[in-house]
């Protein structure tokens, strides 16, 4: 995109992410209608007139709007519905999506105050319409910047839209304006008394809502008109696939590959399929979507997907997820046939050229490293996730800690899997016959293999060490034993939620079968999946194990440091957060607490809060236990917004500049980094 300068100036930023809450699906002709809008479309928010700009237009498409009656320039009042449609500039018209609004000015120095309502198809900008009509036609980029900065301002910019959702019309303004209660009460007066209908104002940030109760103006938060969203997309893409409704847990045994998921819940893991519907809204960061990102299959929620979709279920269909909607088209007989075989199909998903395979691992290494010695060059002898930890701690970022801990290398699982003669074992799980066919004979005989190989012993040396550094380093309390494989964490595979994580382990019998249990995830049914589809061999897998001092946090979750949702915004991070320990951050099964905040506007913006009744802490006896917790208790401050926002761009800077998705936490005032991955997404 071009003229950044200028955006702010426009009166209408070119955020992309400033996209009304307009996704409807509709029926026609026997598929789902979509219109086009802006990509990336996540906060309910009137999509910018710059981005409309840039999009390339569909092949055959005009560039023109269509003809429409001549308008005035502006008008002081709107008197009806149709002075309003007359000024309007309407997005996606005659579809289900169709948007209309209206760019206003209340111009502060006349006396009195006026407001103009915009012809917003001829100016377009807040910016044109001043400079072309008179009001101040000499005006630069630092006097229209101060209508959105000054509390001295002479111009308040906004817009006013029907939200059609909740069925009301509102104003509002750009998430950057550093509005005050005084303007704000300017502004609905000058709008209530010059417009036909009610209307209420809505707030694009966290400082609009904080202004709006100061000004005693009642409001809807865009979080509330995201509630309201029929469809929300999370990995935008296509695939072509059979529709599999899922009813329950259950059901997923039985996916396969080449099918599209319909999920009546949001699951804690999935096998590679080629898409997924969900009925129930979850966060960027759940398992399934990060999941989905990895593979490059489109993922999108959608009410009531199975109902919709049920007519559909067992055909194949092509599938499109795009920012403002959703398409099913039923494939024709021929089409159907055309299709390649299952396993060239399965092994397109999740496939990426060059990165298809685990990190080369180094034997030789056979001590226990503690966390101060670990470089980002030990994910050889120890994993990524181990190894990115170290690198964290020796970046030494102000306000953040680093739990201390130890690895148990990649030379430890090696040489119990050869004692325990695994390669001959996954020989014959092979040779099961339906192993490589039916996706449940394989969940049996992964799950046999688990409980096996936590009934092997352990290198009675091994075992001792592990012990010894339990006390002496760690002095002997709770400790998270997590996974830390030569498989995830990978530039183009992140294996996020593979792998499993055994919390607050207080003995050293909890502490060996808990290392066994890390070890013996490799063949999670999950992961066998993912692996195979993304075309990593068994045999090339080995784990790394870090044992970590466990933390009690007082609330936790996951950081982005760009927008997942537009490649486009590298000035956006993006923070999922719940009360307590974070395991349930990224499970899905309730919305976390998500905001976006901009180093550009300086706006933080709610795109959900938590929902959660209960958190999770850490029991005296070992494991976790459940609490309950206050509802409706903010858990991302402003403050602590902003603080996360610049330790994630630190941790960025620590891994040369490269996005990544961190975990954290919180204790007390400090930061905790539990870990840093590189941020992997895939469309195809």
């Amino acid at each position: 995109m071009k003229n950044n300068k200028n955006a702010c100036a426009s009166g209408e930023p070119r955020y992309r992410n400033n996209s009304v809450a307009r996704w409807v699906t509709a029926l026609v002709s026997g598929a789902m209608a979509v219109a086009a809008a802006p990509a990336g479309a996540q906060l309910a928010r009137k999509p910018s007139y710059y981005q409309q700009q840039n999009k390339a237009a569909p092949e055959g498409a005009t560039a023109q709007p269509p003809a429409r009656p001549a308008a005035p320039a502006s008008l002081p009042m709107l008197r009806s519905r149709s002075d309003f449609d007359t000024l309007a500039r309407v997005y996606d018209a005659g579809t289900p999506m169709q948007l209309a609004h209206v760019l206003f000015i209340v111009d502060r120095q006349a006396r009195p105050a006026r407001t103009s309502y915009i012809d917003t198809p001829r100016y377009q900008l807040h910016v044109r319409f001043v400079r072309d009509t008179g009001l101040s036609p000499r005006a630069g980029k630092r006097e229209i910047d101060r209508n959105y900065l000054a509390p001295d301002r002479r111009f308040l910019f906004g817009t006013l839209s029907w939200q059609q959702n909740i069925g009301t019309f509102t104003y509002e303004f750009w998430e950057g304006d550093q509005l005050t209660p005084a303007l704000l009460r300017q502004a609905d007066a000058q709008v209530k008394a010059s417009f036909f209908a009610p209307v209420k104002f809505k707030t694009n940030s966290t400082l609009h809502e904080r202004v709006a109760n100061q000004a005693g103006i009642d409001f809807v938060s865009q979080e509330a008109l995201i509630r309201e969203q029929p469809y929300m997309p999370m990995n935008l893409g296509t695939a072509t696939g059979r529709v599999r409704i899922v009813d329950d847990a259950s059901g997923l045994n039985a996916l396969l590959p080449d099918d599209i998921a319909v999920l009546r819940q949001v699951p804690i893991s999935l096998p590679p399929v080629a898409g997924v519907l969900t009925e129930r809204p979850s966060t960027a960061l759940s398992h399934v979507n990060l999941l989905a990102k990895g593979w490059g299959i489109p993922n999108a929620y959608v009410r009531d997907a199975a109902a919709v979709l049920r007519e559909h279920a067992g055909q194949w269909i092509a599938l499109e997820v795009a920012a403002s909607g959703y398409q099913v088209r039923r494939l024709a007989p021929e089409e159907v046939a055309a299709l390649p075989p299952r396993k060239v199909r399965a092994a397109a998903i999740g496939a990426v050229p060059g990165s298809a395979r685990a990190a080369r691992p180094d034997l030789n290494e056979t001590r226990l490293l503690p966390l101060a010695s670990l470089r980002a060059r030990h994910s050889a002898q120890c994993g990524s996730k181990a190894a990115n930890l170290g690198a964290i701690l020796a970046a030494r970022i102000p306000s953040t800690t680093v739990p201390d801990g130890f690895c148990i290398p990649f030379a430890h699982y090696d040489r119990f899997m050869r004692a325990n003669g695994l390669a001959e074992r996954i020989a014959r799980m092979r040779q099961q016959p339906g192993f490589a066919s039916d996706p449940q004979i394989r969940q049996q005989a992964l799950a046999q293999l688990r409980g096996e190989i936590v009934q092997w012993p352990v290198d009675a040396a091994n075992a001792a060490a592990w012990r010894a550094a339990w006390h002496t380093q760690l002095g002997g309390g709770g400790v998270f034993v997590r996974s830390s494989s030569n498989s995830e964490d990978l530039p183009g595979f992140s294996g996020a939620g593979l792998y499993t994580t055994v919390p607050n382990v207080k003995t050293g019998d909890a502490l060996e079968l808990a290392v066994k249990k890390v070890w013996a995830s490799v063949f999670n049914p999950e992961a066998w999946e993912a692996r195979s589809a993304a075309g990593f061999g068994a045999e090339s897998v080995l784990m790394g194990v870090f044992v970590q001092a466990a933390v009690d946090s007082t609330n936790a979750g996951v950081m982005i440091t760009r927008d997942p949702f537009d490649a486009g915004h590298p000035h956006v991070s993006y923070i999922s957060a719940k009360r307590g320990i974070g395991i349930r951050v990224v499970e899905g099964q309730r919305v976390a607490e998500q905001v976006m905040y901009s180093s550009w506007s300086k706006a933080i913006q709610v795109l959900s809060r938590s929902a959660e009744e209960t958190a999770l802490q850490l029991d005296k006896n070992g494991g976790v236990k459940e609490v309950p917790i206050e509802a409706g208790r903010t858990v991302l401050t402003d403050e602590l917004v902003l603080r996360l926002a610049n330790v994630g761009a630190a941790v960025k800077r620590t891994f040369g500049g490269v996005d990544q998705d961190i975990e954290w936490a919180t204790v007390g005032d400090r930061i905790v980094l539990l870990q840093a991955r590189p941020y992997v997404e895939r469309r195809r």
